[in-house]
């Protein structure tokens, strides 16, 4: 190593330690994205809603379904003449901020309510499906303030009320159909309280929709008594089984790049753009050649076509036509079995019928030639000339 290329070397470590100490020492940026992830510890996440869901949701049996609904479920549905269920009973849960389970699972959705389960769904928006299926309209509320006031409707549960000051939402319930939905609870104050949960059937079974998914984070969990709301929140739900969406729990685009942890890391991700500038660096002061020029060595002509032609000549001349039917009818079938990995042992109507699927060739070029192939084994006459031709178009037709 070059006296120059050391003094790089030597300066550039200086500056990673650098970097490394100057991120160490800061304190760390609170992250307040809400991920709603069940790993995350950031404020917004689940983290605590996943180690403590046991005791929210107690005496019911918890399945985390890391499916979309729909490849979960649709299975499990049972139809038949006279019966039409699915196996798997129970109520759906989903708390994230934005709705993010797809179209073709929301409408399995309404099919599982429909048929007497249960959803309780904790976003802040709902998709303009179920809006307008459920006959419900969101609004803003006007005096909205940084901290939001939230508590149940039912006197059994307390009329306690609890705070939110972080990521709180400002929508509430505008519009309901009062003759069929139950309100369950409000957000505001006592002068103007906007309602935030409410029970809706539909079919032979419920939705519970609450606005407030921030209630279950981290921060709010461990905030002052806010585990409390959100346990009474959750008593409302039926006990039965629970099936709980955990599939794209937040509406925040992840990246799945192998970098994105190192990225995610301030002292990593100066440790990674120092690395690549210290290459760039390299390969300008060590661009100069190094080696003679190789020398360009041209590679050997293929003589396979040429050769395999003079080969097909010589049993031309021979006259031995027969010879060069066995052949190519050999080629023909090895070639089927080595691309389309088919059995060519029995050339019957099964044969036929798959490789006119994997080749998508004619299936009137297809019978006739398996129709040659079997000719030309029964018989017994020695072939000639046009029957070598018709069978090489034949052939032609289906491997071209």
């Amino acid at each position: 190593m070059s006296r120059t290329l050391k003094i790089y070397v030597f300066f550039l470590l200086i500056l990673i330690v650098g970097v490394i100490y100057i991120d160490a020492v800061r304190p760390k940026p609170v992250d307040w994205s809400p991920s709603y992830l069940l790993k995350d510890k950031i404020p917004f996440g689940l983290y605590v809603f996943n180690e403590e869901h046991k005791a929210l949701l107690k005496n019911q049996n918890v399945e985390k379904v890391s499916q979309t609904f729909y490849e979960a479920f649709e299975p499990n549905y049972y139809d038949d003449d006279t019966l039409n269920v699915y196996t798997k009973r129970g109520t759906i849960l989903n708390i994230c901020d934005e709705y993010v389970i797809d179209d073709q699972s929301t409408q399995e959705i309404l099919y599982y309510v429909a048929e007497g389960n249960n959803a309780f769904l904790s976003v802040e928006r709902l998709p303009k499906t179920l809006i307008d299926t459920l006959k419900l309209e969101l609004g803003a509320n006007p005096n909205f303030s940084k901290e939001t006031q939230v508590w149940l409707s039912n006197s059994t549960l307390g009329s306690k009320k609890y705070t939110l000051n972080k990521g709180d939402n400002p929508l509430a319930f505008s519009k309901i159909d009062t003759l069929k939905t139950t309100v369950l609870g409000y957000q505001g104050t006592e002068k103007e309280k906007k309602i935030n949960f409410i029970k809706i059937p539909y079919g032979n079974g419920f939705f519970f929709i609450h606005l407030q998914p921030v209630a279950f984070t981290n921060y709010h969990l461990l905030k002052d008594n806010n585990a409390e709301y959100a346990e009474k929140v959750l008593s409302y739900l039926p006990k039965d089984d629970v099936y709980w969406l955990v599939k794209d729990q937040s509406s925040l685009v992840q990246s799945y790049s192998p970098m994105r942890y190192i990225l995610s890391q301030p002292a990593l991700k100066w440790a990674w753009y120092i690395f690549l500038i210290g290459i760039v660096i390299f390969m300008i002061f060590n661009a100069k050649r190094r080696q003679r020029v190789i020398p360009i060595i041209k590679p050997l002509p293929n003589t396979t076509v040429d050769f395999t032609k003079t080969i097909g000549n010589l049993y031309y001349q021979e006259g031995n036509h027969q010879n060069i039917i066995d052949k190519k009818i050999i080629y023909f079938l090895e070639r089927v079995r080595n691309e389309y990995l088919m059995d060519t042992s029995n050339l019957d109507e099964n044969f036929i019928k798959k490789l006119q699927l994997k080749t998508g060739k004619d299936l009137k070029d297809i019978e006739h030639l398996v129709y040659l192939i079997n000719y030309q084994r029964r018989s017994y006459h020695q072939s000639i000339e046009s029957d070598l031709i018709e069978i090489n178009n034949a052939i032609e037709k289906i491997i071209n």
